[in-house]
Parts: structure tokens; C-alpha cells; sequence
């Protein structure tokens, strides 16, 4: 007996020493995931801060959600006025800018709406809806999906019109929703991000890019400790600030995939 706990001993006291490291749960939008991006940066705070970061990477729409349910301690999204509305419902602290890219629209290589000679991304959904190609939407509440759905609306256009025809909505995250625009010859709307570790990309390709309405700004939010009393607000904040601090904002724009920067970074500290 004694034999066999001393051979216990060093795996009891590895699995104590893993038990106790201290974690928070961060509810992300898909394309931080799905880019690589923590991948690349979450191990680098880890070692700073001996605080592991667990991931729940689902549309901004659920993040909200799950994040106003008290089932995560820190908010990384990108819809900026439903992330206003969070901190001013009283469930976050405050929000903070931390980093950007852009959307683009994409589609098939023979760009049969013609879109690639347009200016904008409302002249672009215009001339997709008045030719009714193909257009795959994520229909999912997301940042994405939020964005897609402000731009019909400066388009003076309501898709919904061909629901079911040439409007297709997923109700799947970005990379699934780029496989169905691809399997359907259709055009959508991603992250830039997304779009440049996606492997499938066949004969799509960027077709629009540049407008100004195509900005795309992620914001970070600490989970307000008097909605939600559980909430590790010490470890939380430890993490917003190195994402905000010279070490994290350098990290972010570190990261490439194939030579391309995929987020640039700009927060710098001041709660907006």
C-alpha cells in the first residue's frame, strides 16, 4: 500500500497543481476563434499572468447572451451598439476599444451581379438583390449578421422580400456559412480575418472592399460583479488590461497567416 501511494504522489500533486490554476471564461465572437488569433496570443498572457483563458467562441448575438446569463467573466464581440447597450443595461463595467479589420464581400470568380466594378457595399447588395444572386447570410444574431443586416438597410433594401430564393440564411457561423455560399455560388459577407484562414475558398474570391461601412471594431467588456456575483472580476480586468497594454496590443498585431495581418490594434486603455 505504501508502494502505491508513493507512486500516486507526483500524480496527485500534478493534477492539485493543474486543479488550482485560476481561469476565466471569455465569451468571444467566432472569428477571433476561428482566425487563430487566440491560438497565437492566449498562451503568451498565460505565461504572463498564470491565468488560463477558456474560450466560448459563438455569434456576438449568443456571446451576449451567455455573457448576461453570468456564464463568462469577460465579453470580446464586435457590435458596438448592443455592446453600449450591455454596459448601459448594468451587466458590464465598461467597454474598451481593442482592435479592427474590416468586412469584405465575397463571391463567385465569374461575379455574375457585377459587383467588383461598385464603390460600395450598398451599391454591391443592390445590384446582388436587383439580379437576385445568390446570398448567403448567417442569419445567426452575430456581429456579422448585424453588420449584413445594417447594410440592407442603407441599401433602402429588405431581403427578406426573397427569403427562401435567392437569399439563404445559414443560421451557422462564418466558416459554415462560407462553405454554403461556395457550394451554392453565392455571394456573402465575412470578416476579413475569417476569410484569410479559410482553406476552402475554391474559385471565390474578394469582390468588394474598402468602403468605409465595411469597419469592423472589436470591443472588450469585464462582466459586471453586481449582475453577476460570481463573476471573476480580479482575474477578468488582469486580462482586459494586458489585452489593452503595449505586450497584448503588440501581440494582436503580431499575428499573420500567410504574411497578412489579420487585427490591428487599437485600444488604448480609455473606456468608451
Amino acid at each position: 500500500m505504501r508502494r502505491l501511494l508513493l507512486a500516486l504522489a507526483p500524480v496527485f500533486f500534478a493534477t492539485s497543481a493543474v486543479a488550482e490554476t485560476p481561469f476565466i471564461i471569455v465569451q468571444s465572437t467566432t472569428s477571433t476563434q476561428n482566425s487563430g488569433l487566440y491560438d497565437a496570443i492566449l498562451p503568451q498572457f498565460q505565461e504572463a499572468a498564470d491565468i488560463e483563458v477558456r474560450v466560448v467562441a459563438v455569434g456576438t448575438g449568443q456571446a451576449l447572451k451567455n455573457a448576461q446569463n453570468c456564464d463568462g467573466d469577460v465579453l470580446l464581440v464586435h457590435a458596438k451598439s448592443a455592446e453600449e447597450k450591455f454596459v448601459e443595461d448594468g451587466f458590464g463595467l465598461s467597454r474598451s476599444d481593442v482592435m479592427y479589420n474590416d468586412f469584405i464581400i465575397v463571391g463567385p470568380a465569374n461575379d455574375p451581379a457585377q459587383i467588383h466594378q461598385l464603390g460600395s457595399a450598398s451599391a454591391a447588395l443592390t445590384a446582388i438583390a436587383s439580379t437576385e444572386e445568390p446570398f448567403a447570410s448567417r442569419g445567426d444574431d452575430s456581429g456579422t449578421h448585424k453588420k449584413e443586416r445594417a447594410l440592407w438597410e442603407d441599401a433602402v433594401i429588405d431581403p427578406n422580400i426573397g427569403s427562401g430564393t435567392w437569399y439563404r440564411e445559414t443560421g451557422s457561423g462564418m466558416g459554415a456559412t462560407l462553405n454554403a455560399a461556395i457550394g451554392m455560388n453565392a455571394y456573402t459577407i465575412t470578416d476579413r480575418a475569417t476569410w484569410l484562414a479559410f482553406g476552402n475558398k475554391e474559385q471565390h474570391g474578394i469582390l468588394l472592399e474598402g468602403d468605409d461601412a465595411l469597419f469592423n471594431q472589436y470591443g472588450v467588456i469585464a462582466v459586471n460583479p453586481a449582475a453577476c456575483p460570481n463573476v471573476k472580476q480580479e482575474e477578468g480586468q488582469i486580462f482586459i488590461d494586458w489585452l489593452l497594454s503595449e505586450e497584448g496590443q503588440t501581440a494582436i498585431g503580431e499575428y499573420r497567416v500567410e504574411g497578412q495581418q489579420l487585427f490591428f490594434p487599437n485600444g488604448d486603455g480609455t473606456p468608451l
